[in-house]
């Protein structure tokens, strides 16, 4: 009987691992290639987090690029630098949901990220 509750501990670790992953895409290609992950719910909600996420992370940093570069280019050539260092701690935003979601998964928690984790909720896989 122990080995089985030993097998069921380290099925429980595996899918944690896999969720703690999911926020570094490494976890979301490991549930869509692993049968005994699709069997997971916990996996699957962080998977999904994870997904979102990386989209979230694309689409965030081409916009932010593209106004920065409207907004600031021009100051910039004339001269002014003025609170430029400050906003380029925007490109940070997708690195704290990273952080964010990672200890929610160590923590055993199904706690979506902030501003995106509902996106994910729509996911159907």
């Amino acid at each position: 009987m122990e080995k089985k509750s030993r097998k069921e501990t380290k099925e429980v670790e595996n899918e944690k691992v896999c969720a703690i992953l999911s926020y570094i895409l490494v976890g979301i290609i490991w549930y869509f290639a692993d049968e005994e992950m699709k069997k997971s719910e916990f996996a699957k909600y962080h998977a999904k987090q994870g997904l979102v996420l990386l989209i979230a992370s694309i689409v965030y940093c081409i916009v932010l690029q593209i106004v920065l570069t409207i907004v600031f280019l021009p100051l910039v050539l004339v001269g002014i630098r003025m609170g430029l260092g400050v906003l380029v701690l925007l490109y940070y935003v997708p690195l704290v949901w990273v952080v964010i979601g990672m200890i929610n998964a160590a923590k055993g928690k199904t706690s979506a990220l902030p501003l995106i984790g509902k996106f994910a909720e729509k996911l159907s896989f």
